[in-house]
């Protein structure tokens, strides 16, 4: 009789995790200062949705409240997820192809179109790009290793 070596992942130990977790943080953050008067300019001009809102983090990359949430929400699952290995690869892949779908609507709908309601600007589709192209490689370059022999799981299950 042979037995299946499992060992419990802790929080954030694989480089996926980490990277889960790390993103994560960095999201919350963004979302945080998108609120911060002098990190983010134009905060008198924030609007709840659409291409008017003149308010930019860093003077940069146009935000709106729902832009800001969706920051906040993005990082809280990022560190959700990098509870386990596999939510934190599927959401680093997952939160890339997000991305590229972005990326794609910033690209098809003008800055000032009534259908631009994130608010995109250029800015925000160059970061949008390097977004899913680094968060789908993470997920699929740091994916599910075996650690020291055995099968690394969560929660003790294989």
């Amino acid at each position: 009789m042979t037995s299946t070596h499992t060992r419990t992942v802790r929080y954030a130990e694989t480089p996926v995790q980490k990277a889960a977790m790390i993103i994560g943080i960095v999201f919350l953050l963004v979302g945080i200062a998108g609120f911060i008067p002098g990190i983010t300019t134009g905060l008198d001009t924030i609007v709840f949705a659409g291409h008017e809102s003149g308010a930019m983090v860093l003077g940069v990359f146009q935000v709106s409240i729902l832009h800001n949430i969706v920051h906040l929400l993005f990082g809280v699952s990022g560190l959700v997820f990098a509870t386990g290995i596999g939510g934190a690869r599927g959401y680093l892949i997952i939160g890339g192809l997000v991305y590229a779908a972005l990326l794609l609507y910033g690209l098809v709908v003008p800055g000032e179109d009534a259908a631009n309601f994130v608010p995109l600007n250029a800015a925000d589709n160059w970061l949008h790009a390097a977004l899913a192209l680094g968060m789908i490689l993470l997920g699929l370059l740091l994916g599910p290793r075996r650690v020291a022999g055995t099968v690394a799981t969560r929660g003790g299950r294989a």
